[in-house]
């Protein structure tokens, strides 16, 4: 029952658990988290701009200077050279080795040479960033733990200075292909702008220059190699074509418009065949046919058979013969019948007849064998002709094979003689070319656009470098927020309780600044003994809050918990609350007084128990004159109406804990039966019981009273208490679990409370709540 209970006080005092988001990016809690850190991500954002700034302050301008190439084979053209040596798939290759030969180092040599770059201390010296300065700083002390190198030549001076001018312009140095065409960039940075300007020319004439004498070099020693080989490719050409004018005769593979003779004789030999078998086929047919009518028998080869016409002359004569015999059968027939009909069958016309017609049938039957024995004959001998067509067909056949050989060893000579044959015109068509452009020479590039002197520094890039100074000081800000975030296990909002207790969530208790502070002459003087229970003139006000400020958020906290205790305690007619923590200092006992102070102040027959016995903080705050307590209740050393202590103002009764020095066996007393008797007469008194119970996580004083308890308040300070050990600890205690109602957050900034909240959630929306709040005075 009480879980049941539980259960429809879970469903009407929480709202329904939003469905979950994609599991993959939650974007409204990305942006919630970047709200909550907004401020940390912004400090960065400004370190970075700030960097950003320092940056181009002191970082000496550079100028570009570029220059682009085409590489244009059409220039061959004015050398006499009017065919495309370079295939058009092979260009890309092509272009990116040009683009290497531009990189590489034998043209910075060049280049140094003709500039005196090696003598230029305003290019060997240039001034640094301060990143490269670094850079150098770091390099210098790595050198100091790299192995020396020894062994190899010594290099002078000079040499040691053009070597670095060298590296200094590879490292400036830019060359880049324009897309899928055949032209190239090339770029060169560099702190003087009319340096940078000079280099990128000299580069360009610089490779204009070796592509004349690379082109000339490359001619030259083509048309030696070449000469010598055409002799040799002439006298092979010869050979081969020789061999094959002799295999073709030792062979008699000699043939007439294209084909060999004996591949006609075979062709023609096929064609009588297929006739041969054609007509084979024919007489078989027709052999066949008459073999079957004679087979029949004389009575149904003269009634039902068929005489197909022959167009054979020596059979078509017979076929008239028998067709004139069975037209003489048929009117016979037809003569006799009409006898019998009217004269009956033993006429002597009809009997003559009959005879008749006998004879006719014997005529005809015989006429049909001779006509199928001369079918026969005739199948046979077509049959002879294709068997004799076969054989010739099969030696031929096998002779067409053995020149078939021959003819494949043919070929192979042939295709030899004429590979040499191509190769030596190749060969002379290449001797010719290298000639005249030995006598011709002219670079495949051209200059299409002249290095012109740079207006602007080209780096370092101000918007870009102020953007990304920025944009890292953002991710650094990101990054830090992150951690933050990775770092936050506890409870900041009602959605982090649902989803990691599944308990109810009774709401915010905001922190209230300011110190507990006692009544001005808040120490009455001792009253006799029979004068009823002690009066508090005045409760401190941090346990007043909810009764001085009834309309505030603080005391609809509390209201929403009391909701909840008469729903799932409901049919009691006394509820016994207890109040309890996980860790010391969340709050819980100033919470279990305002909340008893608000029942008793709404006329709620209310007791309020110091049950904290080890630290009756709640004791310690309220003005004691009476020296007995719950202690001396529970050994039986007073009645618990003697030490009974009523707020004036509310009229909340009070059982404190006078505590004189450490008790150790709390648990026992609170789980006694002492205990059991004096919460079952306060039943018959008071509506409500509230007990300030121990914390749960360092003793076992609320374990021993849960028995007692008809329900428990847990509470937990808001951005202190740790999702985890509340979770652990509940999930070691079941019974306490069963019988939590819900859980309040104490202490809650709720100024940031609102960056916790998801987008939609009740966080969101507090300030459209104030109307209907009054804010407590600190203190209060």
């Amino acid at each position: 029952m009480h879980q049941k209970n539980h259960i429809l006080a879970e469903r009407f005092l929480t709202e329904e658990t939003p469905e979950k988001s994609d599991d993959f990016i939650d974007l409204e809690k990305l942006l919630a988290m970047g709200l909550r850190r907004a401020r940390i991500i912004a400090l960065c954002a400004a370190v970075g701009l700030l960097l950003g700034v320092a940056y181009l302050l002191f970082t000496p301008s550079e100028y570009t200077a570029t220059t682009t190439i085409l590489l244009d084979n059409d220039l061959a053209k004015y050398s006499g050279d009017t065919q495309d040596t370079t295939p058009a798939m092979e260009m890309d290759s092509l272009v990116l080795s040009e683009v290497e030969v531009l990189k590489s180092e034998r043209l910075a040599r060049t280049v140094v040479a003709a500039e005196k770059l090696d003598q230029n201390q305003a290019f060997l010296n240039p001034p640094q960033s301060p990143i490269e300065w670094v850079k150098g700083e770091v390099r210098s002390v790595l050198s100091y733990f790299a192995p020396s190198q020894t062994g190899g030549p010594a290099l002078s001076a000079q040499e040691q200075q053009i070597r670095r001018a060298i590296e200094i312009l590879q490292t400036n140095l830019d060359v880049e292909r324009v897309g899928r065409s055949f032209v190239i960039t090339l770029s060169y940075d560099a702190n003087d702008k009319e340096l940078a300007t000079s280099i990128a020319q000299a580069y360009a004439q610089a490779y204009l220059t070796d592509q004349l004498n690379a082109n000339f070099d490359a001619t030259e020693r083509a048309a030696t190699w070449l000469q010598g080989r055409i002799a040799e490719l002439r006298t092979n050409s010869q050979a081969a074509a020789l061999e094959v004018e002799r295999y073709r005769a030792a062979n008699g593979l000699n043939s007439t418009s294209g084909q060999l003779l004996s591949d006609q004789q075979l062709s023609d030999l096929n064609k009588q065949l297929i006739l041969a078998q054609a007509d084979t086929a024919n007489a078989r047919a027709r052999y066949m046919q008459f073999k079957a009518i004679v087979d029949s028998g004389p009575d149904n080869a003269v009634k039902n058979a068929t005489i197909p016409t022959d167009k054979d002359s020596a059979n078509s004569s017979n076929n008239s013969i028998i067709n004139d015999l069975r037209s003489r059968y048929l009117d016979v027939t037809r003569r006799e019948q009409e006898i019998e009909s009217r004269f009956g069958k033993d006429h002597p016309q009809a009997v003559a007849l009959r005879a008749q017609q006998a004879e006719l049938e014997k005529q005809i039957f015989q006429e049909l064998k001779q006509l199928t024995e001369s079918y026969r004959n005739q199948y046979q001998v077509a049959k002879a002709r294709e068997d004799s067509l076969r054989n010739n067909v099969d030696q031929m056949t096998g002779r067409n094979s053995k020149n078939s050989q021959s003819m494949v060893h043919l070929h192979e000579l042939e295709q030899k003689a004429d590979a040499l044959s191509a190769l030596y015109q190749s060969f002379l068509s290449r001797h010719a070319q290298a000639l005249q452009q030995s006598s011709f020479p002219i670079a495949k590039a051209r200059v299409i656009s002249k290095a012109m002197e740079p207006t602007s520094p080209s780096r370092p890039r101000k918007s870009l470098v102020l953007g990304l100074s920025l944009v890292l000081g953002i991710f650094a800000g990101v990054g830090f927020g992150g951690l933050q975030e990775f770092r936050e296990r506890f409870f900041r909002t009602g959605e982090d309780v649902r989803a990691g207790l599944d308990l109810s969530f009774f709401g915010y208790l905001p922190r209230i600044g300011g110190k507990s502070k006692r009544s001005q002459g808040s120490i009455p003087a001792e009253l006799p003994a029979d004068s009823g229970p002690e009066q508090l003139p005045d409760m401190p006000r941090i346990l007043r809050i909810a009764a001085n400020a009834p309309s505030s958020s603080f005391a609809e906290t509390l209201r929403n918990a009391k909701l909840a205790s008469d729903i799932v305690l409901q049919g009691k007619e006394s509820k016994v609350l207890s109040f309890l923590s996980v860790l010391p200092r969340e709050g819980k006992t100033t919470v279990a007084a305002n909340f008893a102070e608000l029942l008793a102040a709404s006329g709620v027959r209310t007791l309020l128990i110091d049950g904290d016995l080890r630290n009756p903080s709640l004791s310690r705050s309220l003005s004691l004159t009476s020296q007995k307590g719950l202690v001396e209740v529970i050994v039986g050393e007073a009645r618990w109406q003697d030490v009974i202590m009523v707020s004036r103002k509310t009229g909340l009764a009070i059982i404190p804990a006078v505590v004189r020095g450490r008790v150790s066996h709390t648990s026992e007393l609170l789980s006694g039966p002492s205990m059991r008797e004096l919460i079952s007469e306060a039943r018959k008194v008071y509506d409500y019981i509230v007990i300030d119970l121990p914390p749960i996580g360092p003793v076992v004083d609320a374990k021993a009273f849960e028995p007692l308890a008809d329900g428990f308040v847990m509470v937990a300070e808001w951005g202190a208490t740790p999702r985890a050990l509340v979770r652990t600890t509940l999930n070691e205690e079941p019974q306490i679990a069963e019988k939590v109602l819900g859980i309040i957050l104490n202490k809650t900034d709720m100024k940031k409370l609102a960056r916790y909240g998801k987008f939609g959630g009740s966080e969101q929306y507090l300030d459209r709540y104030s109307p209907y709040y009054t804010a407590p005075a600190d203190g209060m």
